[in-house]
């Protein structure tokens, strides 16, 4: 299957994952895997102009990884990962989105300057 993008992981998401019991966090990079190559809002979705979610339920848990779209590039679309957490409302609490904003404004600054 083609991939609609190739992901980065960003420290804080990998940390993340490693932190998870093996099967949870093989299911979320199964579920990312699937929205790399099926474009399923269940899987991936958008929450603002600049920030999604890659989603999974998985054993009661809702697990949200939120990431951004680096297009910089026109050969290749990354998508970054900034961090994850377990969801335990019906919506995204604004401090995880913004604390994924604030690492995409320093993910393009220090890019900048590469």
């Amino acid at each position: 299957m083609d991939k609609h993008f190739e992901i980065i992981f960003l420290k804080e998401a990998f940390e993340y994952l490693q932190s998870l019991d093996l099967k949870h966090s093989n299911k979320i990079l199964y579920n990312v895997r699937k929205a790399q190559s099926k474009n399923d809002p269940e899987l991936f979705k958008k929450l603002t102009d600049e920030i999604w979610e890659f989603r999974t339920l998985y054993q009661g848990l809702q697990y949200r990884l939120l990431a951004f779209w680096d297009k910089t590039k026109s050969t290749e679309t990354l998508v970054i990962s900034t961090h994850g957490f377990v969801k335990k409302q019906s919506k995204v609490p604004d401090n995880e989105i913004l604390k994924a904003e604030t690492q995409r404004k320093k993910y393009f600054q220090d890019k900048s300057k590469k």
